[in-house]
């Protein structure tokens, strides 16, 4: 195994990020005088055939197994790939970082494309990756940033936004649906959802005392999970008590809304996460 060159840490007045090469992988933001937002596994293993277990994972330019059922590596390459740092900006209030990806791993997509992911740190976090055709003709793609957010405890949690949604469920021994969801989202075991929604999420947290809010940008899907205890047993990068301190909101365009574009054109999706009080 290869071990992963050092991240690049982003610090200005108001926040700390943390982002590695490989894969282009978000592992921190910390806003000043909070406790960090981003939820990173004590397992997670740091070489370049493995894909960081926590922070954001880039799923491009399939998700899961993909549309055939039969791609790999799982949730693509995008998230295994080295990307090259191209800009940085800094300012008073946050830092922005861009960082790309051209043409890597043709033998598993075989169109020209250019990647751009733009990442800023401050009181608000954003991110956003854009997708641009660069070939002579059209092709399609899944995408999902993959964000695992740190919670006190997710049997408190509540997620808000979701009421009414439509959703597919991806655990084994779930009627995978469609289903709607009623009120609430709350955990109560192994939970893997991809909601149909397009509206804001926030993770309201009482024992941290604190919400996150996720505001998506062109992203017609979120998906929700948590491993819960028998899964988290079956993960070597997991640990097996990890599970109650994370839950994932990923902002997401898979399956049936899978993004085509055509030759010079291109697709931004993002979120931008901001933190709230409890009422």
């Amino acid at each position: 195994m290869v071990q992963l060159l050092p991240p690049r840490t982003f610090t200005c007045p108001t926040a700390r990020g943390v982002i590695y090469h490989h894969g282009a992988h978000v592992t921190d933001w910390t806003p000043t005088g909070q406790e960090p937002v981003l939820w990173m596994s004590e397992k997670v293993r740091f070489d370049t055939e493995t894909a960081l277990r926590g922070g954001i994972p880039i799923c491009w330019p399939w998700f899961g197994a993909g549309r055939d059922g039969v791609s790999s590596p799982l949730h693509g390459f995008a998230r295994l790939a080295e990307w090259r740092l191209v800009d940085t900006v800094e300012s008073a209030d946050q830092v922005k970082a861009s960082y790309l990806l051209v043409d890597a791993r043709p033998d598993k997509f075989a169109h020209p494309y250019r990647l751009t992911y733009e990442v800023s740190f401050g009181r608000d976090f954003s991110a956003a990756l854009t997708v641009r055709n660069t070939g002579s003709s059209r092709f399609s793609f899944e995408a999902a940033l993959h964000t695992y957010l740190k919670v006190g405890d997710v049997r408190q949690v509540r997620l808000t936004g979701l009421d009414g949604a439509d959703y597919l469920d991806r655990v084994a021994g779930h009627e995978v649906g469609p289903h709607t969801q009623q009120g609430d989202v709350t955990v109560t075991g192994e939970t893997d959802r991809i909601y149909q929604s397009t509206n804001d999420i926030t993770v309201v947290d009482p024992t941290l005392n604190r919400s996150i809010t996720v505001s998506r940008m062109n992203s017609n899907d979120a998906v929700v999970w948590n491993p819960w205890i028998d899964k988290a047993r079956t993960m070597s990068d997991f640990g097996d008590d990890e599970w109650p301190g994370m839950i994932c909101v990923e902002t997401a365009n898979v399956a049936e809304h899978a993004v085509t574009l055509l030759p010079g054109k291109e697709h931004t999706m993002g979120f931008t996460l901001t933190l709230g009080s409890v009422a």
